[in-house]
């Protein structure tokens, strides 16, 4: 009978613990729909707010603009397309080896401007003979660099950053170089807005030796300084500069210090040529 009497007892304990985990947890779930938060729902914020913020806005704006852009511009690539096709052999498209976020390497698309098979200097001239007829066209209005929207959208470029730099090239400067591919380089950015008119203020008799002495050094600050202050809004800035060259044929002068633009202002060749050193701006009309 004792047994039984302790046995009965042990029964009544556990089931008077069961009813009161029973009664824990209803109040726990109360409190977790009524107007008192719990623990876990007074963190609820804090856990929302910590993926807005590691959003990378940059990055969006980058998906959302290009593509918009590749929709809206289909076609003009089309048509750009079928004209380099039918001005002369060979691919519509042309892959330069350029170096990427990080040192990894960049397949950098463009429509093709040269004759098929041509080699030379990897830079461009004015009126370089190794362009076709479409090409020609295509390197004065820019027109080139539409299919690295494509690029942008795969995530290996971004609308707004350094300009792509060419392995050989970027290997003369190891330091440099390193800061400035901690980003995704750019279709358009300070150093192109600053040297839109590269092509035409490069030495003729040697392009390479004046690109790498004079220009690239430029080029170098300008990318680094991007990189020290990049935001959101400087893009956007950088983006409404770009546009305005494009349509309006406006070009800009970029301050070397701040990255602070100005529209370019007309000068005649002689001043331009006793500015072409000026520690304040870089302006490709001048070879700053």
């Amino acid at each position: 009978m004792r047994r039984n009497s302790q046995g009965g007892v042990a029964r009544l304990d556990a089931r008077s613990g069961g009813e009161q985990a029973g009664a824990l947890e209803t109040r726990g779930m109360r409190r977790r729909i009524g107007g008192v938060p719990g623990p876990a729902q007074a963190d609820l914020p804090a856990s929302l707010g910590k993926p807005l913020a590691a959003l990378d806005w940059n990055r969006l704006l980058d998906i959302a603009i290009a593509t918009v852009a590749l929709v809206v511009l289909s076609p003009l690539i089309a048509s750009v397309a079928f004209a380099v096709k039918l001005d002369s052999r060979g691919s519509v498209f042309f892959r330069c080896n350029r170096l990427g976020r990080g040192g990894r390497p960049l397949a950098m698309l463009k429509f093709r401007k040269m004759r098929n098979g041509v080699s030379g200097s990897p830079l461009t001239a004015a009126h370089d003979d190794r362009f076709t007829r479409i090409g020609r066209f295509l390197a004065e209005t820019k027109l080139d660099e539409i299919p690295q929207l494509w690029n942008v959208l795969r995530g290996g470029m971004s609308l707004v950053g350094p300009r792509p730099e060419d392995p050989v090239i970027a290997a003369r400067h190891p330091d440099q170089f390193a800061e400035i591919l901690s980003v995704r380089p750019g279709i358009t950015g300070l150093t192109q807005l600053a040297f839109a008119n590269e092509a035409e203020i490069l030495a003729v008799d040697d392009r390479m030796q004046d690109y790498l002495e004079r220009i690239l050094p430029q080029k170098m600050a300008l990318d680094r300084l991007y990189v020290e202050r990049r935001s959101l809004s400087m893009d956007l800035r950088i983006l409404a500069w770009t546009l305005a060259a494009i349509v309006l044929r406006k070009d800009a002068a970029v301050h070397r210090g701040t990255g602070r633009l100005t529209p370019r202002r007309p000068r005649d060749p002689q001043a331009a040529g006793a500015l072409a050193d000026s520690p304040t701006w870089a302006d490709s009309s001048r070879g700053a």
